[in-house]
């Protein structure tokens, strides 16, 4: 598995009654590298708008591989490089996922996840290919200045934070146990 974070973009088969479309499909995503096996699905609900989720991950045995949606509202989606040694360690990139566009991301292990609601009511689904292991649970401050994340909050919104994300360490203080793979950080459309 390479450090490529995908923006997959699903093709959508529309006609009069609305519109299908294939969300995972084995054999496409091995094309393209993505040979994790999912085994857990997670869906969350945010009412309101400016809600951060993030910046998580979970370490190794239980290391996490992502495939993010969005199926009402949209979001901006965030992954950020914790591989020790890349030339792109607390690098980020994004992308807006939408239940509009349809986009999803693909966030290997080794990379912190975040993201903020920009519409009210807004749900996300992801695939995990661990399941949750609280010992291993692991996350950076959303705003660490180090890394320099735009939320792209909407003009006039305050950020909405759980009480565990206010209090994340800084990029400074992780000691990553993740290794770097030869692939630095890039955002591949496919």
């Amino acid at each position: 598995m390479s450090g490529n974070v995908y923006l997959i973009h699903p093709k959508r088969f529309g006609d009069s009654r609305g519109w299908f479309t294939e969300v995972y499909n084995e054999k496409r995503f091995a094309e393209l590298g993505i040979t994790c096996r999912f085994v857990q699905d997670n869906h969350s609900m945010s009412v309101p708008v400016g809600t951060i989720r993030g910046l998580h991950f979970q370490t190794p045995p239980f290391a996490q591989d992502k495939l993010v949606r969005c199926i009402r509202g949209s979001i901006f989606d965030v992954a950020v490089d914790i591989r020790h040694g890349s030339p792109t360690y607390g690098k980020w990139v994004g992308a807006v996922l939408s239940a509009e566009n349809g986009d999803q991301l693909f966030i290997p292990a080794g990379f912190a996840h975040g993201f903020v609601t920009l519409e009210p009511s807004t749900e996300v689904t992801y695939k995990v290919s661990s399941g949750y292991a609280p010992a291993n649970d692991g996350g950076i401050l959303w705003n660490d200045e180090d890394i320099g994340v735009d939320w792209r909050l909407p003009a006039g919104v305050e950020p909405i934070l759980s009480d565990k994300d206010k209090k994340q360490p800084r990029l400074a203080e992780l000691e990553s146990p993740f290794p770097y793979d030869g692939t630095p950080l890039q955002l591949v459309e496919v």
